[in-house]
């Protein structure tokens, strides 16, 4: 007992050496820092806090890193924070995670502030027994290929490339569980978009990703080869996108591997720059021009994506195709918000270029109205539209199909850390981190995309149902009201009055296309 009691002895006070050693080389480590801290500080030039207040002046930078982070835990109320509140987040992971999505006491939504949207809750709501589900719609009834769906909610735009393998995968099964569609961004197609068996909408940029030559210029047997897939259901041509309106992608040549390169049609190691819009398409003539070419090669529904600016731009385009006749029309038209998101952009264009949804959406209904191409016309929502609210006011200004990207974000996971430029996303949705991507399991989180659709659209029959409507496709502008300055609220169709049809609008379209 005496040699036991010796050993712990000897071991106790070795430990505490070993303990005093690493405690005197820590706090060595730390004057030393602080000493070449001051002096760098000192004679340094280009920050005036950490001359004037070396080594503490420091913390500034450290503090403030730290702030974004407090701010969403700890300090932001639910409804404060932007571009996404901690209310808007939480219902998408409940969602996403099919658990219980009920609240208690109350709302904490300020139904006084100006532009809230109230729904019009009718004195006898629909019965579950009599409710319906959304009603399929044809788009591009007169292409080789129509593509009829009757999805309300569907996964917009994000390449790969810009988000990562597993989360592209996961998507991918995601929506064929949920029967929506997967749009693949305008890094091309992928075989992880393919991997899932869902159906796919494939996004021609400004650089042609995937279907294009060396040069850059559009292919056609690159097209025939895309087309030849028969998940892929449409085309849709970006002009613009709603975060950037002008400016093109960027993908840094580190990223472009011989994967990358091989599906988007680049040479490995260069920079994948898209230009700010197509070269080949300089006014509305050319824009009608390459929808039929691409309608013509692919068979398939084909239109376009754009930030709009202005009624004028509609004017210009909605008379170009009365003049041809609406059979050279696009088979559908994304309407993106100037409030949609990306992976990095220019905050100036970020902030204040383009028209928000709220203005944009209605403007474009009621220029195909006004023109007589409403029927004709397809039309589609994209931009901040995560929450049954959002979704079921885009129905009611007269959208036939709604897209977000960042709901699915944070269907996978996604914290809003804000990362999504710096390869250091730590979700693993925007990162090429193999460790970090290590995180998102395609299996559970394409259940969770599953989940999040199928919970969207039955809560925005809820909503459908309140209103008196048997289904959310019935919704129109009779069914919302929005706040004004004055805290009451008006009717959306007292203020968004549906116009008359002008009577030298489009003649219908022929039976057959292309």
């Amino acid at each position: 007992m005496q040699n036991l009691s010796d050993r712990f002895g000897n071991f106790l006070i070795t430990s505490l050496e070993l303990f005093a050693a690493a405690f005197i080389l820590v706090i060595g480590a730390i004057v030393l820092w602080a000493v070449v801290a001051y002096i760098l500080d000192v004679t340094q030039t280009r920050h005036a806090i950490r001359r004037n207040y070396p080594v503490i002046g420091r913390f500034r930078y450290f503090f403030e890193h730290l702030g974004e982070f407090f701010r969403q835990y700890f300090f932001a109320m639910d409804r404060e924070e932007l571009p996404f509140n901690r209310a808007e987040r939480s219902w998408v992971y409940r969602a996403a995670k099919d658990v219980n999505n009920t609240v208690a006491f109350g709302s904490t939504r300020d139904l006084r502030r100006p532009g809230t949207v109230l729904f019009v809750n009718c004195p006898f709501p629909t019965l579950g027994e009599d409710a319906v589900p959304p009603r399929p719609v044809t788009i591009g009834p007169g292409c080789r290929t129509p593509y009829t769906t009757a999805s309300l909610f569907n996964i917009s735009g994000m390449s790969y490339g810009a988000i990562s393998k597993p989360a592209v995968q996961a998507l991918s099964s995601g929506a064929r569980k949920a029967g929506c569609w997967l749009n693949t961004g305008e890094g091309g197609l992928s075989p992880y978009h393919l991997e899932g068996g869902c159906d796919i909408v494939f996004q021609i940029g400004t650089a042609k990703n995937g279907v294009r030559d060396i040069e850059g210029n559009l292919n056609d047997d690159r097209l025939r080869e895309i087309a030849a897939h028969p998940q892929v259901k449409m085309f849709e041509i970006k002009m613009s996108q709603g975060a950037k309106p002008g400016k093109g992608g960027i993908l840094p040549g580190a990223k472009v591997t011989e994967e990358l390169a091989r599906i988007r049609g680049v040479k490995v190691g260069e920079a994948a720059i898209s230009p700010n819009r197509h070269p080949d398409i300089r006014n509305n003539g050319d824009l009608l021009d390459m929808i039929g070419r691409v309608r013509e090669v692919g068979g398939r529904p084909t239109g376009f994506k754009t930030v709009i600016g202005s009624p004028a731009m509609l004017d210009d385009l909605f008379s170009e195709i009365c003049r041809r006749g609406s059979d050279a029309a696009p088979d559908f038209i994304v309407v993106d918000g100037a409030e949609g998101g990306t992976g990095a952009a220019p905050m100036p264009l970020i902030d204040a270029v383009g028209l928000p949804l709220r203005e944009s959406l209605p403007m474009v209904v009621d220029k195909l109205v006004e023109y007589g191409l409403r029927e004709r016309i397809k039309v589609i929502a994209s931009g901040k539209l995560i929450s049954p609210e959002d979704v079921a006011w885009a129905l009611c200004m007269g959208a036939d199909f709604v897209t977000s990207a960042r709901g699915f974000m944070f269907a996978l996971g996604c914290i809003q850390a804000l990362q999504c430029n710096r390869n250091t996303c730590p979700t693993g949705i925007t990162t090429h981190d193999v460790k970090l991507q290590r995180g998102l399991y395609p299996p559970e989180k394409a259940g969770r995309v599953a989940a999040y659709v199928r919970n969207m659209v039955n809560e925005v029959g809820i909503i459908a149902h309140a209103c008196g409507v048997r289904s959310p496709s019935e919704l129109n502008r009779s069914h919302a009201r929005i706040v004004q300055d004055n805290g009451l609220s008006i009717g959306l169709h007292q203020l968004h009055p549906t116009p008359r049809a002008r009577a030298d609008g489009c003649p219908p379209a022929t039976p057959q296309q292309g």
